[in-house]
C-alpha cells in the first residue's frame, strides 16, 4: 500500500507544478513550439484598391496583346507558303486586329497607374505600362501598312511583344507572382 500512496503523491505533485517546477527538457519543447509558431509566414498584404485596378486593367489589355499575337501568328503560318493571296489576306486581317487590339490596349492602360506601388515595384509596373504604350503607339502603323507588307509588321509587333513579355516578367517578379 505504501508504495500506491506514493505513487499518488507524486501524481498530484506533478500535476499541482507549475511551468517553472517541470524538467528542463519540457521547457525546450515548449520553446521548439513557440520557434514554429514564429517561423511561419505571415500571410500576404492584400491589394489595394488601386493595385486592384492596375491589375485589372493589365488583364484588359492583356486581351489586346492576345489578338496581336494571333495576326502575327497567321502572318507567320502564309509565310510558308508561296501564296501571295494567302499572305495578303492575312496581312488584312492583322490590320483589322492591330485596330481592335488598340482599343483593348488602350481602354486597359488608362487603368494602370504605377503610383499604385511602391518604389522599387513602381519601376517595373511603369516600364510595362510603357511597353503597353509602345504597342498602341505603333497600332495606327500596323493598321494602314499591314496589308501591303505583313512580314516587316509582323516582325516589327513581334519585336514589341517580346519586350513586353520581358516586362510583364519584371513586374510578376517584383510583384511576388509566379512567372508562368
Amino acid at each position: 500500500m505504501r508504495g500506491g500512496a506514493v505513487l499518488i503523491a507524486l501524481v498530484c505533485l506533478t500535476a499541482a507544478a507549475t511551468p517553472s517546477q517541470l524538467p528542463a527538457q519540457d521547457t525546450v519543447s515548449q520553446r521548439r513550439d513557440t520557434t514554429r509558431r514564429d517561423s511561419v509566414p505571415s500571410p500576404p498584404v492584400p491589394p489595394t484598391p488601386a493595385q486592384d485596378r492596375y491589375v485589372n486593367g493589365l488583364k484588359t489589355a492583356s486581351r489586346g496583346i492576345a489578338q496581336l499575337k494571333d495576326g502575327i501568328d497567321r502572318v507567320v503560318r502564309t509565310r510558308s507558303t508561296g501564296d501571295s493571296l494567302k499572305q495578303k489576306t492575312a496581312g488584312r486581317r492583322l490590320g483589322g486586329l492591330c485596330g481592335a487590339a488598340r482599343g483593348f490596349m488602350a481602354s486597359g492602360r488608362a487603368q494602370m497607374l504605377p503610383t499604385a506601388y511602391d518604389p522599387p515595384t513602381r519601376i517595373a509596373a511603369r516600364q510595362l505600362a510603357q511597353q503597353i504604350d509602345s504597342l498602341i503607339a505603333y497600332a495606327p502603323t500596323c493598321e494602314r501598312t499591314a496589308a501591303r507588307r505583313p512580314g516587316p509588321v509582323a516582325d516589327r509587333l513581334a519585336d514589341l511583344l517580346r519586350k513586353y513579355e520581358a516586362a510583364v516578367a519584371s513586374w510578376r517578379a517584383a510583384v511576388g507572382l509566379p512567372n508562368r
